[in-house]
């Protein structure tokens, strides 16, 4: 009977020459006395062949951890970032926050951050001003969640914002950083039920997160029993200080004023101001006496002045005729380089942009809007839909140039210059966050030569004409848009003056009062 066949073994390791010669000379033996067990026990791996194979796979995995590519963080980031203080552990903050943080992907304090968070901590007030996208709301909300947590009371914050899209942001900011220790945030802005708010004021949340508008109407209708846990607050924030201190129409001051009234005064809180943009009235208070017990008052200004605006901006200006206006902005959106961007369009008035909307949408494209002549939910739901990329476009007032965080913005366009250059810088600052690339084209008319010289001089940097490659923005608009965005238009305009909504369906006008506060 023939002998059994050995089982094959899998060689683990190539051999060198030894092995190979060795394994030759065995097989040589092998044909010569005909001993299958003797090719069995030569094909055995030698000990030595095994420690070769450990000590290869130590070098690779060796290997493999010195060729991982180290964390690469953005120029712009970078150079908002403290050098001595490059990890939140640093800042003293507790470890379940740097957790919070690290879920959150926030790693690295920016410059901002690092200032002001031990600043805070320590308990003194403070200003704080950075450009637009450097983290200005973890700079306040952190050190707040941390002296809660070690001593949680009553509304132990009130943080005060100008508009409702904001507010909602650091809402849900706030709510995701403390989840792990169960804070408890309320949110009370215009347009939603009063009745509502003030229970759940009642009830004494931990942060209060408001416009001083309905704050303010609160205070004064609400009663005893609403506003009463207001007394005891520790932390108030006022978050773009700027616009909430501006005097002049339109101003926020008095409903602020309201809302102060009902907290405890200066001495017996911590108050924070911060904005992107230092205006004289938020450089007055640096002047105001201070209770002798209290620390000094805390200053930063980080960035303010040579990165008003983010270094990966593109800046861009596009010469526009007036009475064609509508027929630029067509051919804008559908260049090559801007066809696939989210894109915010920004106007000064409200009928502007409630009347781009209706045009765009009857040219086919996907666009929404975010303005004060909508009702509370058609705003959340327009900007959710734009957040979650079902609308391309977002057409707006200056309601969303201000602390809205959308990542995916690749392009800003300026409908209608500002008047006020600061204005320019919260609304381009929309676009390029957080070391992003981003291109802002503002669409400049004959008149508006002023206006750009204007805010050149207080951004620190010339704009430059829109150039697209093989692209002729004027061609294009003789071409392609002149009679389509003309027809259109006039469509739009019926469909307005005839009471239709975007989709065609007559709606009732909306009454004064849901537009206010």
């Amino acid at each position: 009977m023939a002998a059994e066949r050995p089982q094959k073994r899998r060689r683990l390791s190539p051999p060198d020459d030894n092995d190979a010669s060795d394994l030759d000379s065995s097989l040589a033996g092998q044909d010569a006395s005909g001993d299958g067990d003797s090719l069995f026990e030569s094909s055995r791996i030698p000990t030595d062949t095994v420690s070769r194979i450990a000590k290869k796979r130590e070098g690779l995995a060796a290997t493999d951890q010195s060729s991982k590519p180290e964390e690469v963080l953005p120029n712009s980031i970078t150079a908002s970032m403290d050098p001595e203080h490059t990890t939140f552990a640093r800042l003293g903050l507790d470890p379940w926050l740097i957790a919070s943080l690290s879920h959150m992907a926030i790693k690295h304090p920016t410059r901002i951050q690092s200032a002001s968070i031990p600043q805070i901590l320590a308990g003194r007030d403070c200003i704080g001003g950075s450009r637009t996208g450097s983290g200005k709301t973890v700079a306040f909300a952190i050190p707040i969640l941390q002296q809660w947590a070690r001593d949680p009371s009553g509304i132990y914050a009130v943080v005060l914002t100008p508009t409702r899209e904001l507010a909602l942001q650091i809402y849900e900011q706030i709510a995701a950083v403390g989840a792990r220790q169960g804070v408890k945030v309320c949110l009370v802005t215009g347009g939603a039920d009063m009745r509502a708010q003030a229970l759940e004021l009642e009830k004494r949340p931990h942060i209060v997160v408001a416009t001083p508008g309905r704050l303010a109407h609160h205070v004064e209708t609400s009663g005893d029993d609403t506003v009463r846990g207001l007394r005891k607050t520790r932390y108030v924030v006022l978050d773009e200080a700027d616009r909430l201190l501006a005097t002049g129409k339109g101003s926020m001051l008095p409903d602020v004023e309201i809302c102060l009234s009902a907290l405890p005064p200066s001495s017996r809180r911590q108050t924070c101001l911060f904005t992107a943009t230092v205006t004289p009235e938020v450089r007055a208070l640096k002047q105001m006496p201070r209770p002798p017990d209290k620390p000094p008052l805390f200053i930063c200004e980080v960035d303010t002045e040579d990165l008003a605006i983010p270094p990966t901006l593109r800046q861009t200006y596009q010469l526009v005729n007036v009475v064609h206006k509508e027929k630029y902005l067509h051919v804008l959106l559908l260049t090559p380089l801007n066809i696939d961007k989210s894109i915010i369009i920004f106007c000064n008035r409200t009928s502007t942009a409630n009347l781009l909307e209706y045009l765009l949408r009857l040219l086919d494209h996907r666009v929404t809007s975010l303005h004060s002549g909508l009702h509370h939910e058609q705003r959340t739901s327009n900007l959710a839909r734009f957040r979650a990329r079902a609308a391309r476009i977002l057409v707006a007032t200056d309601v969303a140039a201000r602390g809205l965080d959308i990542p995916d913005v690749g392009l800003v366009i300026n409908y209608d210059l500002p008047r006020n250059p600061d204005d320019y810088i919260h609304r381009v600052g929309r676009t390029a966050r957080a070391g992003r690339e981003g291109t802002s084209i503002s669409m400049v008319g004959q008149r508006d030569v002023d206006l750009v010289h204007a805010i050149e001089a207080r951004v620190g940097r010339e704009m430059e004409e829109y150039q697209e490659e093989r692209v002729s923005v004027e061609g294009r608009v003789i071409r392609e848009a002149l009679n389509v965005v003309g027809d259109k238009k006039r469509e739009a305009m019926l469909a307005i003056e005839e009471g239709r909504d975007v989709t065609g369906k007559r709606v009732r006008k909306m009454e004064s009062a849901t537009k206010r506060k």
